[in-house]
């Protein structure tokens, strides 16, 4: 089948069986005929996501070739998934094995917590796993702001990488007990670490009294009903940096609207907050990066 032609399984195996991976990255529009394919390895299940419908007799297929394929690299399966975004709800079933829901899986050596079949999204952003990687590499001794939080990803790679202090904003409080989860998983020290189940537009002096922060993470929905409109609101989060950060202090801005491209951020940034500067941006994996470098994954380090 050509989409697994496509996978490189000698990365694939050069890495621990149980690092979450995405095989397959169809949404980077390199191959028109697959760009609605997606496929992550969340050990031990294989996850196909689906952004237009397929039959099941190609799904079977599939499943099929990419089972032989983890056998011949002696990585252990028990479930192979098949995610619906292109249905109402984005229901996920089971193709081959077990029902698989809530498990553990791994990145760079830490642990988060993996839900199938509930939501939309699984509770990780592979994608952002370079973001993470900075944090890590840059978090000693600091205290960290990390805004839209959702299951406190970044705040793990923050207390891994020997921050002082993490304060976690998001307004799912069910994600927020998810990243508790996370970190108890680690076994952090809980007492460098608060959680604010808010809405950042209605919390900012909360926020600002809890810091100042040595680096704000800001990783929000391009668009949720009802709180986030992107390109209303992220001038309003830039605007406060100065208000948030220690002078010389950091800020990672994240963007995943393919609507929106990096002179977007660059236009806010120098309008809305002139004293910072801009460092360098953090590119995601190579096989996640677009087609159209400003349709994907846009991440900007400034610097107050």
């Amino acid at each position: 089948m050509n989409i697994l032609e496509k996978i490189n399984w000698s990365e694939v195996q050069s890495l621990p069986e149980t690092e979450l991976q995405r095989l397959y990255h169809g949404r980077g529009f390199h191959c028109p005929e697959t760009s609605h394919i997606n496929i992550d390895w969340l050990s031990p299940v294989v996850l196909i996501i689906l952004y237009k419908e397929e039959s099941e007799q190609w799904l079977a297929q599939l499943s099929e070739t990419l089972l032989t394929k983890f056998r011949a690299i002696n990585f252990h399966v028990t479930s192979v998934q098949v995610q619906y975004r292109c249905r109402e709800f984005a229901p996920t079933f089971v193709l081959w094995g077990k029902t698989e829901t809530d498990f553990v899986s791994n990145e760079m050596g830490l642990k988060y917590k993996i839900n199938l079949g509930t939501n939309q999204n699984y509770g990780i952003f592979l994608d952002m796993k370079n973001g993470r990687k900075w944090l890590r590499e840059n978090a000693s001794g600091k205290a960290v702001l990390n805004l839209f939080s959702y299951t406190c990803a970044f705040s793990v790679a923050a207390v891994a990488g020997g921050a002082d202090k993490v304060v976690n904003l998001d307004m799912s409080k069910v994600a927020l007990a998810v990243g508790r989860d996370n970190h108890r998983l680690n076994e952090h020290d809980l007492s460098k670490i608060k959680y604010l189940g808010h809405d950042l537009f209605k919390s900012w002096g909360k926020v600002k009294r809890l810091g100042p922060y040595d680096i704000v993470i800001a990783d929000p929905p391009s668009l949720q009903k009802g709180s986030v409109n992107i390109k209303r609101d992220y001038p309003k989060i830039i605007r406060r940096l100065p208000e948030l950060l220690t002078q010389g202090g950091q800020a990672l801005l994240c963007l995943n609207s393919p609507d929106l491209d990096f002179e977007f951020l660059h236009s806010v940034i120098n309008s809305e907050c002139p004293e910072a500067k801009i460092l360098t941006s953090i590119e995601p994996e190579s096989h996640f990066i677009n087609i159209n470098p400003d349709r994907g994954l846009k991440c900007v380090l400034i610097q107050l």
